[in-house]
């Protein structure tokens, strides 16, 4: 075993930055019995929170390692992973094995057991380990221990049995040539793991067995819904409708002009490229100086704290079995983020909008797992109340979480800062405080509107300057002459015909600002569409500065 590696730094793993402590246990010599209690619990994952990492020969003291560590002799490593092998046999049912890595920390050897959750449980292992006893019984971690499952929380775990959560099971639909070498290698050197300066002369199947991304007998290996989610280029053939859907509606989500941008693609990726479009193109900060002070007031229409948090938690918290994409939308008034389903039932509503909810258990315990070490998300039902910190700190509106009786949706609610310059736009600011205004939009530059007047954008903001809506191209492109929907995607730079496009196409046919030249037809290969009186009309008033 010692060509194993760790997928996550075991710097990282000891000094607890990217895993709770909960998820850790500090052993300064090996106790057979203990641990084999320890991995019990932690193969049952009774939280689905992905299991554990039991660190043998490091100390702890109220949970935390005692450094330099004690360490382990060198000699003694062979003996305990044979020891620990066998425990695996013969001590716990079903059978188990985790995974042991020698590592020497500060010149003193330890050993690393990864324990993932378990794919059959529930697991129960023998009390003790002397020959004079043969008691079995089921271990849970509570807090930051192992210990006997009792009454309850014994019946919740057999209830538990063969439910492995969706992102753990194995794909029979898909191969080991589908994970992406070059993803996994992104992620490991990304989180500091020993195992990426290993990927060039391991097999995928070693690699992935390493990571917990593959699964199944050695004559039949497959990746793991979680290994595809993470580590294909589109996830969203194994599991439709894997993607963040940004949708932009300049007046209100009633009128006939919409943006959209779907993002697709590994997890990680699809947020990091959302949240960069959401904060490079609709979050605004407003600079407000005041006559009878030198300090000035910025404030931003929603914070992108507040945004990314809501938006990571509804990735990490949907169901991937449900055919709707995360869904985020946004108006002058406010954004929303909408996923599905809601909310587990055994979470009060007026709990989780006042931050006080914990989850009893996590839809996504591998998802949760690779976005922690990515620093995405800290887990732990964190979530609301870096949101309302998020809020209260930039003196936003309070959000508003909205699901069903049936909870088989969640939608979070922002309302616009009343005093960022969407809402200047539209109301002239009044009474004692009028201000001189400042926008700025992502990382530019700032400029100064009018004192005591309807405050003033940026040029980067001024309509004609805006990045003009597809609607307003496609328009402009059918001056030049009737064009079919290849020969518009082209003519925007796409390489395909988009679901955007087609959706746009649509709206301008039902506004009836183009029409198709072929209208009997509709679906004809020869289709093409043309502008009418009113999309000439439209395009005037957009020359003259009212953008459509």
């Amino acid at each position: 075993m010692s060509g194993l590696s760790l997928p996550i730094s075991i710097n990282e793993l000891v000094h607890g930055h990217t895993v709770e402590w909960e998820r850790i246990e500090f052993k300064e010599g090996w106790n057979p019995e203990d641990i084999l209690h320890s991995i019990c619990a932690f193969a049952n994952d009774f939280h689905n929170l992905g299991g554990g990492y039991i660190i043998v020969g490091i100390a702890e003291k109220d949970g935390i390692p005692v450094l330099p560590p004690k360490g382990i002799h060198k000699n003694q490593l062979d003996k305990i992973q044979k020891e620990l092998l066998n425990l695996g046999h013969s001590a716990i049912q079903p059978m188990y094995h985790p995974i042991s890595v020698p590592y020497v920390i500060e010149s003193q050897h330890v050993l690393v057991i990864w324990v993932p959750g378990g794919e059959t449980r529930p697991y129960q292992c023998q009390v003790s380990l002397s020959k004079a006893k043969n008691q079995w019984d089921y271990y849970i971690r509570k807090q930051s221990s192992s210990v006997r499952a009792v009454k309850q929380d014994k019946q919740e775990l057999l209830g538990l049995t063969a439910k492995v959560p969706f992102d753990d099971r194995y794909n029979q639909q898909a191969a080991l040539e589908d994970l992406s070498l070059r993803f996994i290698e992104e992620y490991l050197t990304e989180v500091n793991s020993e195992l990426a300066e290993q990927i060039e002369r391991l097999p995928i199947e070693t690699i992935g067995r390493q990571m917990n991304i593959v699964g199944g007998p050695v004559e039949a290996p497959f990746p793991k819904n979680i290994g595809l989610m993470m580590f294909n280029e589109h996830p969203e053939c194994f599991f439709p409708a894997t993607q963040i859907d940004v949708i932009y509606f300049p007046d209100d989500p009633g009128g006939d002009i919409f943006e959209e941008k779907e993002f697709k693609g590994p997890l990680p990726r699809i947020i990091r490229d959302a949240l960069s479009h959401i904060k490079r193109s609709y979050l605004k900060q407003t600079i407000i100086k005041y006559p009878d002070r030198a300090e000035a007031d910025r404030i931003w229409n929603y914070p992108y704290a507040a945004i990314e948090e809501a938006l990571v938690n509804a990735v990490y918290h949907r169901s991937y079995e449900i055919r709707e994409p995360v869904e985020v939308r946004i108006t002058p008034d406010e954004l929303m983020i909408l996923s599905f389903p809601g909310p587990d039932r055994s979470i009060k509503m007026k709990d989780l909008i006042s931050g006080k909810a914990v989850n009893r258990r996590y839809r996504n315990r591998r998802i949760g797992e690779f976005l922690k070490e990515l620093e995405l998300t800290e887990g732990r039902s964190t979530g609301i109340r870096k949101i309302n910190q998020a809020i209260a700190q930039n003196g936003s509106p309070e959000p508003r979480f909205e699901t069903d009786e049936d909870r088989s949706y969640f939608l979070v609610r922002f309302p616009v800062h009343p005093k960022s310059v969407i809402k200047a736009k539209k109301e002239k600011i009044t009474g004692a405080d009028q201000e001189t205004i400042k926008v700025t939009m992502g990382v530019t530059g700032e400029v100064t509107g009018q004192e005591n007047a309807q405050p003033e954008l940026q040029p980067e903001l001024q309509p004609e300057l805006q990045p003009e809506s597809m609607g307003t191209r496609i328009l402009r492109k059918l001056t030049e002459s009737p064009m079919g929907k290849a020969q518009l995607s082209q003519a925007l730079g796409q390489k395909a015909v988009s679901g955007q496009l087609n959706k746009v196409i649509r709206m301008l046919v039902a506004d009836q600002t183009i029409e198709p030249t072929i209208p009997d037809k509709p679906t004809s290969r020869l289709q093409k569409y043309r502008l009418t009186a009113k999309g000439h009309q439209v395009l005037k008033n957009i020359r003259s500065g009212k953008d459509y």
